[in-house]
């Protein structure tokens, strides 16, 4: 088991666009004994290419999942007031000095991993990083992991994740979070997509997740609950309760898989959807002329 996990909220696009929604998030996540709230801060135009959504309204219809950059003070004032971390991911370069006097660290998507430029960016700010990894090869991981060290980041925790909504247990492949471990020479943890106690316990206790990543709604409205990710937060204070406590938890060993960093079957097709290195943008350039709804 890690010595003590650090437990992240992600509120992702739950919030609506919604000061007070936000803050609430910030006060539930300090509630359920969470260590920090995340939010990401993206411009449906900066993420995605103009082909796509010169095509497709199910992108542009994103925008109203956009944070408003003005909210920032005060989220992290109200992080700070209830005494846990604030973080964000910046998802185009410039979000990244946006945040810088905000956040107590920067979290990197799994979907911008290749995007060096933006590696680049935050680990030159020194703050401590968190990288997702979901759909990446371990050789893609530990480019990242050589780009970020470059440019000048000390503090790096690897996050093993499967991009999948919601993730299966029997896909997790918690061994991975060994691999990841090892192979970076970094602190490991796990970004959960399964909404499974059982799972979150194994990560922590077998596999020695220094941090633990998941998805949260206050209630069940979220624009995010639906796909089916997202944890509740009795839910969560129930698990991060018996984790914190030492407490013994019936888990499986069906969720650990072969250690392998690789992505799953269903994350094949998914990794195309990629920021592009060339641009940071969505998808990946050889398949933006061709895609269609």
């Amino acid at each position: 088991m890690a010595e003590r996990t650090t437990f992240i909220a992600e509120v992702s696009s739950n919030h609506s666009s919604d000061l007070e929604r936000c803050l609430a998030f910030i006060d539930v996540a300090a509630d359920i004994g969470a260590d920090a709230a995340k939010f990401q801060l993206f411009r449906v135009d900066e993420m995605f290419a103009p082909e796509i959504l010169a095509r497709s309204e199910r992108h542009r219809a994103r925008k109203a999942w956009e944070l408003p950059p003005a909210f920032l003070p005060e989220l992290a004032a109200r992080s700070r007031s209830r005494g846990i971390a604030f973080s964000c991911t910046p998802f185009y370069l410039e979000a990244v000095e946006t945040l810088l006097p905000h956040v107590d660290f920067y979290k990197v998507a799994s979907y911008e991993l290749l995007w060096d430029d933006l590696l680049v960016e935050v680990a030159r700010t020194g703050k401590p990083l968190v990288l997702s990894t979901g759909m990446a090869t371990l050789a893609e991981v530990l480019h990242a992991r050589d780009v970020v060290v470059k440019a000048g980041a000390r503090e790096v925790t690897f996050l093993h994740c499967v991009s999948a909504y919601p993730t299966p247990p029997g896909d997790a492949n918690l061994a991975a979070i060994r691999t990841l471990r090892e192979a970076t020479g970094f602190p490991s943890g796990w970004s959960d997509h399964s909404v499974d106690p059982a799972v979150i316990h194994r990560a922590v206790a077998r596999w020695g997740a220094s941090a633990v990543e998941f998805h949260i709604d206050l209630e069940g409205a979220g624009a995010e609950f639906a796909s089916g990710h997202c944890w509740l937060p009795g839910a969560m204070r129930a698990v991060i309760g018996r984790l914190r406590r030492g407490e013994d938890f019936p888990t499986s060993d069906s969720c650990d898989g072969t250690g392998v960093k690789a992505p799953t079957a269903d994350e094949v097709p998914e990794r195309v959807w990629r920021a592009d290195p060339s641009d940071g943008l969505r998808p990946f350039r050889s398949i933006r002329a061709s895609w269609r709804p």
